[in-house]
């Protein structure tokens, strides 16, 4: 649609043609052009760079993940630890409370409170085959 003086409905006026026998074919003819290798270098550089720094970034966030990983799996097994030291010192307490019952029971007896228990100076102890 051809600007006509300020109004776009209005139609170009037809050239008229010379011979109407004669219908003049034109064909569009459309090259591809071809790349430089400048420029393909230029593009095959910059997409590599790209690519690089695209696999830097997901190579770190892959440590990361691996890294957040290990601290989850070491807190759970801190968490265990701590439960497993609870049951134990549990185990301690009622051990120790039942200790004078049982040296009762096996004949031994508190010594008095005003008592002295004498330490000997060596510090190495001998067992009973004298070594």
């Amino acid at each position: 649609m051809a600007y006509t003086r300020g109004n776009l409905a209005v139609q170009p006026k037809r050239k008229e043609e010379v011979n109407p026998l004669y219908r003049e074919k034109t064909k569009v003819v459309t090259r591809r052009r071809v790349l430089p290798l400048q420029e393909k270098l230029l593009y095959m550089l910059t997409l590599g760079a790209f690519l690089l720094v695209a696999a830097s970034l997901i190579w770190r966030y892959v440590h990361i993940y691996d890294l957040n990983m290990q601290a989850q799996k070491l807190d759970n097994e801190i968490a265990k630890n701590k439960k497993q030291i609870a049951t134990y010192q549990m185990e301690k307490q009622t051990l120790e409370q039942t200790v004078a019952k049982r040296a009762e029971e096996m004949g031994y007896k508190t010594p008095p409170v005003d008592s002295t228990i004498y330490v000997p100076l060596s510090s190495q102890v001998t067992d009973k085959a004298g070594n």
